[in-house]
């Protein structure tokens, strides 16, 4: 009995070894981008390095060197489906700055309340939440974060809005697409699961509400004299008012999720909750806006880019022969039979985000010299922008194939024990730090999630839906949607001070899911 009570001990230590190889490189990341300052980059590269020679000295990855090519070659070609989407982002915001198309939205988003932070709410959440569910994948970040800078928000905490607006509709994003690696880890009911997490970050997710009113309200400026007609949202503090914003997203997309399922929750929900909200910020008012509000064509022709994304994005989305016949034409590669990717060309949000952009400019009347010029002033901010992301994406390929990610989880689950429901949404904000992916997160750490459960006895949905609030936070601390981001608002290099400041927003909020997890569970068995 002393002898296997040793043999225990000793296969627990090496076990916390390990866990502790497997997370040398995300400390390394930490520390260059938080403690050293350094760029995303340099970081990523050095990272990356550090998770390549753990996985083959410590994970024996690879049983040839050729297959140290391979996680490399599938980060190039994620780091090339991400900038497809911030090219074309950058194109639209550098034409829209040479047109006047901002001024003219800031004119109308000042128009529709007095209260600044109606207005950061409006931009950073209701639109940011939208984006992500209609198309996801960066998306929000690349667009809403440039209109606030344009907004008269500085550009840090622009990018920290746009980051945490939209991180509650991340877990239904791009049309639900995260939901299926959930719903096939278990025999679920997917709308109980979608319900279910929403709910839970119904209970925390208005903290983040809080948080957007405090980065992104701008302070109010008379734009030529007139005023606003919406005077009652001024009268109220700005908890208040973000207070509201939540409570009219969260009943919206519950409501939806219910009833319909992980499609349309955060669509729905931020084109329903932010009607609700702007009839609220206009109560007692007259229906008419301030005097120096955009005139209705001048501001059509502002929005029609965006305008134009949303009907591509909903058509795209939602009538099923279109969907079909635009992911009728993957492009897929493999190597070595264990590595390889898929993209959907015509289906691809970069895809849709040019188009919108070219038919704006035709639309316009523009003439090809000015969308020939935002271009070139869009590629130039790519090539930075690029080796940041090859760095850190080759990091977390490493890491998945290496099987660090697994053996992180594994010395977690030995860390809490009973108490591992705790640790559930922080396994989930791990992937998507490490992927940059609600989606990927979930496919990496579903299965095991559903496997830890059963093993404390907490219910399949219960840890499936931890496990999601966890992948959608962690997308606020994920170094390259950091990068995608810095991008658009000309902060290339300083990408550690945003992840400064959005990493312990994310401790917190997925230690707090965990511990309602936890509560939940317990109840649970307790009825039982």
């Amino acid at each position: 009995m002393g002898r296997r009570s040793i043999r225990c001990r000793q296969n627990a230590k090496d076990k916390q070894a390990v866990a502790g190889l497997a997370l040398a490189p995300i400390l390394a990341l930490i520390l260059l981008m938080v403690g050293l300052r350094w760029s995303a980059a340099a970081a990523g590269t050095v990272s990356a390095v550090i998770a390549a020679i753990v996985a083959v000295a410590a994970f024996q990855f690879g049983d040839e060197p050729a297959d140290l090519a391979g996680p490399v070659l599938e980060a190039i070609f994620t780091a090339a489906t991400i900038l497809w989407i911030v090219f074309p982002a950058l194109s639209i915001h550098e034409y829209q700055v040479r047109t006047g198309a901002t001024g003219v939205i800031g004119d109308w988003l000042s128009s529709i309340s007095s209260d600044p932070a109606a207005t950061a709410l409006l931009v950073g959440y209701f639109f940011a939440m939208f984006l992500e569910g209609a198309s996801g994948f960066g998306t929000p970040i690349a667009i809403v974060a440039p209109m606030l800078v344009a907004l008269g928000v500085a550009p840090v905490r622009a990018l920290l809005v746009a980051l945490i607006g939209h991180v509650v509709g991340v877990s239904f994003g791009a049309v639900g697409a995260p939901m299926v690696p959930l719903v096939e880890a278990a025999p679920v009911d997917e709308r109980r699961l979608s319900l279910a997490i929403l709910l839970l970050h119904a209970c925390i997710g208005w903290s983040l509400a809080l948080i957007v009113v405090k980065l992104g309200a701008m302070k109010s400026e008379s734009r030529g004299g007139g005023g606003s007609t919406v005077t009652g949202s001024a009268a109220n503090s700005s908890w208040q008012v973000a207070v509201m914003a939540a409570a009219c997203f969260f009943p919206c997309a519950a409501l939806i999720a219910g009833l319909a399922g992980p499609e349309l929750p955060t669509l729905g929900g931020a084109l329903l909750g932010g009607a609700l909200f702007i009839v609220w910020l206009r109560r007692g008012s007259p229906p008419q806006i301030g005097e120096d509000a955009p005139a209705g064509r001048a501001l059509l022709k502002a929005g029609l880019p965006y305008l134009v994304l949303v009907v591509l994005i909903l058509a795209s989305r939602l009538i099923d022969p279109l969907r079909n016949a635009l992911r009728a034409y993957p492009i897929d590669w493999t190597y070595r039979q264990n590595f390889g990717d898929q993209i959907l060309p015509l289906y691809h949000p970069g895809t849709l985000l040019l188009l919108a952009f070219v038919l704006t400019v035709l639309g316009n009347r523009s003439r090809p010299s000015l969308a020939l010029t935002s271009m070139v002033a869009a590629l130039r901010r790519l090539p930075q922008v690029a080796i940041a992301l090859v760095s850190v994406l080759t990091l977390a390929r490493f890491m998945v194939h290496g099987g660090l990610i697994d053996a992180l989880a594994v010395g977690a689950t030995g860390l809490f024990g009973q108490v591992w429901p705790l640790a559930v949404p922080l396994v989930g904000a791990l992937g998507s730090f490490v992927t940059g992916s609600g989606t990927a997160s979930n496919i990496i750490f579903a299965d095991f999630q559903v496997a830890a459960a059963d093993a404390v006895a907490l219910p399949d949905w219960l840890a499936l839906a931890g496990q999601s609030l966890g992948s959608a936070i962690g997308n606020i601390m994920a170094p390259h949607n950091i990068v995608a981001g810095t991008a658009t608002v000309g902060l290339v290099g300083q990408e550690g001070r945003a992840l400064a400041r959005t990493a312990p927003i994310c401790l917190a909020y997925a230690l707090a899911g965990g511990a309602i997890v936890l509560v939940v569970g317990w109840a649970v068995d307790f009825l039982a």
